[in-house]
């Protein structure tokens, strides 16, 4: 049994954080375990509060997973400040373990997920561990310091990213402004780059995307899929998420994370190599 682990925030709404990363795991058949980074009181319409667990907590948690369990990856979403981020970290440094880091900044409805002081923080410590880092468009700006809204643009972040030491760096375009595509970026720090294009769903209910994403990237992973596999198939799980949509609350409900199992087959993505 493969044995795949999250390290995040709680979703009280379960669409997001970890409620999402085990969801997929689960859905993926692999066995889910949690390190709690904070707790949020939200719903579909926002996030009203956070609550950071204190970092040693935190720091046991994880000990006591690895003390009894052979991980075979993990995945990191909200560490919301510096010294969490310090104290995975720290942990991380000492483990041979695949490390996939979706950089969660900001909510759905725009409320703040990571203090301004750990952003140099996951820069400095934790980006250097990373197998595959995972950030969206807006967050491929903050952690390179440059715009992007291109695929030139696109190219020169990740380039950014991949000379901090991971290995693998998708930009997943979702903000870009094409209508009728959403395709996402793929560079190697061999220097291979394709892109993941997939028809773009008219639909408001996106909350706990990149989460669940980078979940289903870390199950895939964990299964020991090569890189290039896992990220298609974790984009061929999010969008059937996105697609069969459960139309849950008011305001940015959350993806379907049951669709994978049952529409798998009717996914498509278009893949071109990048030069």
């Amino acid at each position: 049994m493969h044995i795949v682990t999250t390290i995040a925030g709680s979703d009280s709404g379960g669409g997001a954080g970890i409620q999402a990363d085990l969801k997929t795991f689960q859905e993926l058949n692999v066995f889910g375990t949690s390190v709690i980074t904070a707790l949020t009181a939200q719903n579909t319409l926002g996030v009203s509060d956070v609550l950071p667990i204190d970092t040693i907590f935190i720091e046991k948690q994880f000990h006591a997973l690895l003390e009894d369990f052979s991980i075979s990856a993990l995945k990191t979403g909200m560490l919301f400040s510096s010294e969490i981020i310090q104290a995975i970290a720290n942990i991380m440094a000492d483990l041979d373990i695949p490390l996939i880091i979706d950089p969660v900044m900001i909510a759905k409805g725009g409320e703040s997920l990571l203090q301004q002081q750990a952003i140099e923080a996951m820069r400095y410590y934790l980006l250097p561990l990373a197998t595959v880092i995972t950030p969206n468009i807006p967050e491929a700006e903050v952690l390179t310091g440059k715009k992007v809204d291109d695929i030139a643009s696109i190219q020169q972040a990740a380039q950014t990213l991949l000379q901090l030491g991971t290995r693998c760096v998708v930009i997943k375009g979702g903000h870009l402004t094409d209508e009728n595509f959403a395709t996402d970026y793929v560079f190697f720090k061999d220097g291979r780059a394709f892109s993941m294009q997939t028809t773009r769903i008219a639909t408001k209910n996106t909350h706990g995307t990149g989460c669940t994403f980078s979940a289903a990237l870390a199950a895939f992973i964990g299964r020991e899929l090569p890189i290039d596999s896992a990220v298609v198939e974790a984009k061929k799980f999010i969008q059937l998420a996105i697609t069969h949509d459960l139309s849950i609350g008011n305001g940015h409900g959350p993806t379907n994370h049951f669709a994978y199992r049952k529409y798998k087959d009717s996914c498509e993505v278009t893949i071109h190599e990048l030069s």
